[in-house]
């Protein structure tokens, strides 16, 4: 399928789904991982809706294919076709702190055609859930794949967009083909939608959803820098000798006027808490006031 695949007249909706930070909890042997090397404290999905893929892809591989021709990136690492990085697709975690500024340039260009909306977990509060739930039955066993589909659920759920279809682009998660999981997970999402507003969009048969991978579908490119900026807010950064920590909200902030809702899980009420432009997701807000640093001592 295209980027932009409508083939039918109306008004379709291009929706474009991808995760960062990791589902898992535990490793192979049951311990808690959380914290770990490769393994985040926060679970985030997000979805990027696109009023007109074909521009917005084609002005990505614009992008890129002007920075491979330039003398200024040619030699990088990352724009060697062996190392399969930049060369290939747009990808914020490997991609240049020069490079990310003009992504995200284009991406604020396209103003209100680009709409961002993600759920995000605390995976200690999973953590504790899932810890209840092994002493409650010894022999259960923690499904990575089962947050994944709640939060998908979660996130289509509460999208209340109405349209005559809507065309769903998945990332593909490594190796595994998820078509079933997911189409449960949208089904459900359907429902809970039905339940809540009181009508349907026209349940299962309205959506067209194909897993597929960012470099074949640009606009995951897109979706991925506005998840690699949520995920640089949310992670938190201890700084190696003071211990000091950090997280980073200048990518948020560039970004933030295209974002329509962070629904928080695990933060604040039973529900979690819905940052929106009128109530804005601040380090203040999510994480409270920055403590003063401490004096030194006068010698």
């Amino acid at each position: 399928m295209s980027e932009d695949s409508s083939t039918k007249q109306g008004d379709f909706c291009h929706l474009y789904v991808d995760e960062a930070g990791t589902p898992d909890i535990f490793d192979a042997k049951g311990r808690v991982n959380i914290g770990n090397s490769g393994c985040s404290r926060f679970f985030l999905l997000g979805m990027l809706e696109v009023a007109n893929p074909t521009t917005v892809a084609d002005a990505l591989k614009h992008l890129r294919e002007s920075m491979i021709g330039d003398p200024y990136f040619a030699s990088a690492e990352s724009f060697k076709p062996e190392r399969k990085k930049t060369a290939l697709l747009l990808h914020a975690k490997d991609d240049l702190p020069e490079v990310r500024v003009k992504v995200f340039d284009l991406l604020r260009s396209f103003g209100s055609a680009l709409r961002f909306r993600a759920v995000v977990c605390d995976k200690e509060a999973i953590r504790i859930r899932e810890v209840k739930k092994r002493e409650a039955s010894p022999g259960y066993r923690y499904d990575p794949d089962a947050l994944y589909d709640e939060l998908a659920r979660s996130l289509l759920g509460k999208f209340s967009r109405m349209a005559d279809g809507y065309h769903l682009m998945i990332a593909k998660r490594g190796n595994r083909d998820r078509n079933a999981a997911l189409l449960g997970a949208l089904e459900q999402a359907e429902a809970d939608f039905a339940e809540s507003f009181g009508f349907s969009r026209g349940g299962i048969d309205a959506w067209q959803t194909v897993i597929t991978n960012p470099r074949e579908t640009i606009c995951l490119q897109a979706a991925d820098y506005f998840l690699w900026a949520l995920q640089r807010f949310y992670e938190p950064r201890i700084h190696p000798e003071t211990g000091e920590v950090t997280h980073e909200v200048r990518y948020l902030n560039a970004v933030w006027p295209q974002v329509s809702q962070i629904h928080d899980l695990h933060f604040g009420p039973a529900h979690g808490t819905f940052f929106t432009p009128s109530t804005p997701l601040t380090l203040e807000a999510r994480f409270g006031p920055k403590p003063p640093k401490k004096k030194k001592p006068h010698v």
